[in-house]
């Protein structure tokens, strides 16, 4: 599992011209769900994403994470996180995982960022999205599940 992880002053999802997911202060979160996923890949990103200290302290320092903050995520499904561009000049999306069990997963990571008291709002699964933030810093990282040292 891939993501992408922005800390954001707001950000919101549109399908066509309705808004479907909006937060304030938080983390825009792009998410890719790979083949062979699992449950331990839910909870590694899911618990990454609710203590990532990347929010300023009182001193200026990431110190805080966006539950210090009180802050929201909007989750939006992303397979071309597992793209692969080493060959040639297209992606291949070979180890992106299937549709049914991605979208589980995405909900599942959505449900638990929830569960946890973060104000989550997601995107809609397969739709062709315009999203739109204002990005804070910027302070961007990325998290893959399977490159846990």
């Amino acid at each position: 599992m891939r993501a992408v992880v922005q800390r954001v002053m707001s950000a919101h999802v549109a399908v066509g011209s309705e808004i479907v997911g909006k937060i304030e202060q938080g983390l825009l979160v792009y998410l890719g769900v790979a083949q062979g996923d699992t449950q331990e890949d839910v909870k590694y990103i899911s618990d990454k994403l609710a203590n990532l200290r990347i929010f300023s302290d009182e001193a200026g320092k990431m110190n805080r994470s966006v539950l210090d903050i009180n802050g929201g995520i909007l989750l939006i499904s992303n397979f071309t996180l597992c793209g692969d561009c080493r060959k040639g000049r297209r992606p291949s999306f070979d180890q992106a995982g299937a549709p049914e069990a991605a979208n589980e997963f995405y909900e599942e990571v959505a449900h638990s960022l929830q569960d946890l008291g973060i104000d989550t709002a997601t995107g809609q699964f397969k739709a062709h999205m315009h999203v739109s933030s204002c990005n804070d810093g910027p302070v961007t990282v990325l998290l893959d599940s399977t490159r846990v040292i």
